[in-house]
């Protein structure tokens, strides 16, 4: 993107055209056909992080491409699960209780998105002293384990799509692991911005 001369928001643009053709075909294709969307949306995903990664490489990003790219993040984030709730209902006999974990999962996904977005936006309003310190480098073990939280992964798991009990599963599975992830960082945020509250007091 940087050689051909492209700006952050044109590459946020083509993310948006791979992850919303991606949902789209989740949600008119049936059968092994929808398969297709998961490397559109893993397309999509890798644009998602080159945006910002040529905002820098560029001297620096804009507030109106950070909005855009967060614009288009909440729709996506929204729109490929429930995606998934009209392919299940469309398309396969799986029973009506399945409809529910595309909905659970829309609301797990838009409580992280936004409570990543309001940690940042209320860490700028501290000083960066009183900002949790860092702890070295993630162990690669650790990213391992959390690879069920990455989208990348949920972009994948549509290559099951054509049969649906399975992906079902798979997708499911996730559900479950983002519910404890969420569970876990809510709480583990929740004490960071106690101890921001107490660094400015003192």
């Amino acid at each position: 993107a940087h050689l051909a001369a492209l700006t952050p928001n044109t590459v946020t643009i083509v993310s948006a055209m791979f992850s919303f053709g991606g949902v789209a075909i989740i949600a008119l294709v049936a059968g092994w056909g929808a398969a297709a969307a998961a490397p559109l949306l893993a397309c999509g995903y890798a644009l998602d992080a080159a945006d910002g990664q040529l905002a820098r490489l560029r001297g620096g990003g804009s507030l109106a491409g950070e909005w855009l790219a967060h614009m288009i993040d909440s729709v996506k984030i929204t729109a490929v699960h429930l995606a998934v709730l009209v392919h299940v209902y469309r398309f396969t006999d799986l029973g009506r209780s399945w409809l529910l974990v595309p909905l659970g999962f829309t609301i797990v996904a838009v409580a992280l998105f936004f409570a990543q977005l309001l940690n940042e936006q209320l860490r700028r309003q501290r000083d960066v002293a009183t900002r949790p310190a860092h702890v070295g480098p993630v162990s690669p073990l650790l990213l391992f384990v959390k690879l069920p939280h990455d989208y990348g992964v949920l972009c994948w798991t549509f290559l099951l799509v054509g049969a649906p009990l399975t992906m079902m599963r798979v997708y499911t599975f996730l559900f479950a692991f983002n519910v404890a992830y969420l569970a876990m960082a809510l709480r583990k945020w929740f004490r960071e911005m106690r101890a921001l509250d107490a660094a400015v007091r003192t």
